[in-house]
């Protein structure tokens, strides 16, 4: 019991060390990116969304080389639907709205839903290998080039010159602090709800798609979160879609370079589809909302994850 009470206290201390450094990162990564001239969404879809995924990278890769790959591929595509129905969802109800635009529609959504089917497709060989993994990590690099190039045509644009500021020392130490904070407080945060579960007999692969998916994912949520509700919607939505995208051509893609990465028919059957699905709802309900996931939306996604749970934990299982 002592135990437990200990790893409560652990897991309270931590999500408040997250919520607070979540908020000093946003602020400051997005004074950083207007010197730079660095677009709202780049800036989402890139530097925030991949500072906040390296718990799920860290996860997965930890697991594949202690054998556990299971537990990897489990938190990535538990993570990856926590991020679309239950983050965006949260955020959309507590916000109010999310706007988002239709270049950002047409490269992050369709990128998010690419990768869900390249994912989809080399789980149907039983395993994900080394040739997957390479072309995995190709992929994410085409990608990088069309976000770098998107970034050259908005620097073009001789509006946005005028953001730019000379850099500051102070805001670099603070986005930093606060990406730090970030990774300590989540890492904290894992093993506490790790710990948390194995003492309540949680099996390893629900473990995976729930306890350390959420637990890893804390970072968007509050980054997400906190980004909505000061009106930073480009940088909300690029979080969440940005942060997708890499979990799985880099979450799984760099493990299965190390060890193939087996597959459990349930994650090929149910799990993988359901992540698929989630985002082209998103994408349907931003279309119907007029380019904004509204509060509306927001609970649809809620609902969708509920229903997942329910199906996943006491149906499937």
């Amino acid at each position: 019991m002592e135990r437990i009470l200990i790893l409560v206290a652990a897991l309270a201390a931590s999500l408040i060390i997250v919520i607070k450094s979540a908020d000093l990162f946003v602020d400051n990564l997005v004074d950083l990116g207007s010197s730079l001239g660095i677009s709202e969404v780049i800036l989402g879809v890139t530097a925030s969304a991949i500072g906040t995924s390296l718990p799920e990278f860290g996860s997965a890769l930890i697991a594949s080389l202690s054998g556990s790959t299971d537990i990897g591929v489990g938190c990535v595509i538990g993570s990856n639907i926590w991020n679309i129905a239950g983050i965006l969802g949260i955020s959309a109800v507590v916000a109010g709205v999310i706007e988002t635009n239709t270049d950002g529609l047409k490269r992050d959504f369709s990128a998010t839903i690419l990768t869900g089917l390249v994912l989809l497709f080399f789980m149907f060989f039983g395993s994900i290998g080394k040739v997957a993994a390479v072309i995995m990590v190709v992929v994410y690099l085409i990608y990088l080039m069309r976000l770098i190039n998107a970034q050259k045509a908005y620097s073009k644009d001789s509006s946005n010159e005028r953001m730019k500021e000379p850099l500051d020392v102070k805001k670099i130490g603070l986005t930093v602090l606060g990406f730090t904070g970030l990774v300590i407080g989540c890492r904290i945060l894992v093993y506490t709800g790790v710990e948390l579960a194995d003492i309540a007999g949680i099996p390893v692969m629900i473990m995976g798609l729930f306890t350390l998916a959420i637990g890893t994912s804390i970072p968007e949520l509050v980054v997400t979160l906190s980004s909505a509700v000061k009106g930073l919607h480009e940088l909300s939505i690029g979080t969440v879609l940005g942060s997708n995208t890499f979990n799985i051509l880099i979450g799984i893609g760099v493990p299965a370079m190390i060890n193939p990465v087996p597959v459990e028919p349930l994650s090929l059957s149910f799990d993988a589809p359901v992540m698929i699905l989630v985002s082209v709802l998103l994408v349907l309900l931003i279309r119907q909302g007029g380019m904004k996931l509204r509060r509306s939306g927001g609970i649809i996604l809620l609902a969708v994850y509920i229903s997942y749970i329910v199906m996943r934990l006491f149906v499937l299982a």
